[in-house]
């Protein structure tokens, strides 16, 4: 019910388009396009937020408190885009590392002023315009420090570029999944750190101040600085949150698979009555392509960045991806499989990183594993916000439920269901020397979900 669609329909005569708009039922203000996302509203059927007109591409460049760099002044910085200055790639392009005087902010030495990171829009790419002007109207405008700092922008000709901080970690997921012998594994107390100021950067996001739904919260998005506080990246994607009542926003399914919480991926097709999809059957026979039909707008709410939030908690606590074709059947979806384990005392341990066994006391696991069961919930309404994430990993930081001597301590003296744990707890030292050396370096992605 309350079904909002885009219907791309060749006209073939009055009457296909009356049938159309008697048995679809289409709105004067459904179908509205923003950008390339739809959005629609329909007060009498469901509360869905419909955004403001979104302000010209001037607007928001005047707006921004951002530096406008050059072109030929950011191919200084970068020696000319050199291939060993790639930090990482993705779908808007290639990052370069790069150097900018402190006061003038034109390029440097190597090794002198500022160290910066440019994202280079990837002409080819998938992601476009769009996603650049979306960075500059969030960063330009949004301060937090759990948010990368955006500096600059650079619009020349047919060329997009951003410039950001430079954030020497690198990112959560080469930490967390680069494997090699001099990479020592994330600790525990890393991770539950990166995890709360994660959470932090999500919670000043679903504010009253700033109300934004991120929409790609993800391991990859998540920077660290030399102290490995985490910094949220990429804003490509994000949305203005719901205003007054409305509950959601209606909106283009769009993030990465996995981390899409389900009832943002549950496309309306599957609340299309019987007699609307016998419509749609006789318009194919009748010569309309399937293609020409689109039922992709996703519920988007804030609850849907929890549920990212307690996927990428699962991977912090496993050192698992949430996708992983290479494991075995019934282990490839990280949330499915791990669901059976976390909600059982007995098992639980199963999920947790058999790399960091003895960095955590039992009873904080389980706090840990209810927390991430609490994001995962199915049911939104059933999942915390964020400020309460926040403060539940305040709390367990602040815990004295850690033995001192850094033992594991297991639910049960003779319990055969959970692992045996028998490792020393890591030197978190010589893990973060080890790191430093995998934050140069990115790993592969999960792929884009964009229907």
């Amino acid at each position: 019910m309350g079904s909002c669609f885009s219907v791309k329909i060749k006209a073939k005569s009055p009457l296909h388009d009356g049938i159309l708009a008697r048995c679809f039922r289409v709105s004067s203000t459904c179908g509205q396009k923003i950008g390339n996302d739809l959005s629609c509203s329909n007060s009498k059927i469901s509360s869905v937020s419909v955004p403001s007109t979104p302000r010209t591409e001037g607007e928001i460049l005047q707006s921004s408190n951002l530096k406008s760099f050059t072109f030929n002044n950011l191919k200084t910085a970068t020696r000319n885009f050199r291939p060993d200055s790639v930090l990482g790639e993705g779908g808007f392009g290639s990052v370069f590392k790069g150097w900018i005087d402190e006061n003038s902010f034109t390029a440097a030495k190597p090794g002198t002023g500022i160290v910066i990171a440019v994202k280079r829009l990837n002409q080819e790419g998938l992601q476009g315009h769009k996603e650049w002007l979306a960075e500059i109207n969030y960063l330009g405008q949004l301060y937090h420090p759990n948010l990368v700092k955006l500096i600059g922008y650079c619009l020349e000709d047919d060329q997009r570029l951003l410039v950001y901080e430079f954030m020497p970690r690198g990112s959560l997921e080469n930490h967390l999944f680069r494997r090699a012998s001099y990479i020592q594994p994330l600790s525990w107390n890393y991770r539950m750190k990166i995890a709360l100021g994660a959470a932090k950067g999500l919670a000043f996001l679903h504010s009253d101040e700033a109300k934004v739904i991120y929409r790609d919260f993800k391991t990859s998005n998540i920077l660290l600085d030399s102290k490995f506080n985490a910094k949220l990246s990429d804003f490509g994607l994000a949305k203005d949150g719901p205003t007054g009542e409305k509950s959601h926003v209606s909106t283009r399914v769009m993030g990465t698979y996995g981390y899409a919480a389900p009832e943002y991926m549950a496309t309306d097709l599957v609340s299309i009555p019987v007699a609307f999809e016998e419509v749609v059957v006789k318009l194919v026979f009748s010569g309309y392509s399937v293609r020409d039909f689109k039922f992709n707008l996703g519920h988007l709410t804030t609850k849907s960045d929890v549920y990212s939030f307690g996927v990428v908690l699962l991977e912090m606590i496993s050192g698992k991806r949430v996708m992983d074709n290479n494991r075995p059947p019934g282990e490839q979806n990280l949330v499915e499989w791990a669901k059976r384990y976390l909600t059982s005392k007995r098992k639980v341990l199963h999920v947790f990183d058999a790399r960091i066994e003895g960095q955590y006391s039992f009873g904080i696991a389980l706090k840990v594993a209810n927390l991430a069961i609490q994001c995962l919930s199915v049911e939104p309404r059933f999942r915390p916000n964020m400020d309460k994430v926040v403060r539940i990993l305040e709390q367990l930081q602040d815990s004295n439920d850690i033995d001192g001597s850094g033992n594991e301590i297991s639910p049960t003296s003779n319990s055969s269901n959970g692992p045996k744990h028998h490792s020393q707890p890591c030197n978190s030292s010589v893990n973060e020397a080890s790191n430093e050396k995998a934050a140069s370096s990115p790993g592969p992605s999960a792929p884009h979900l964009q229907t």
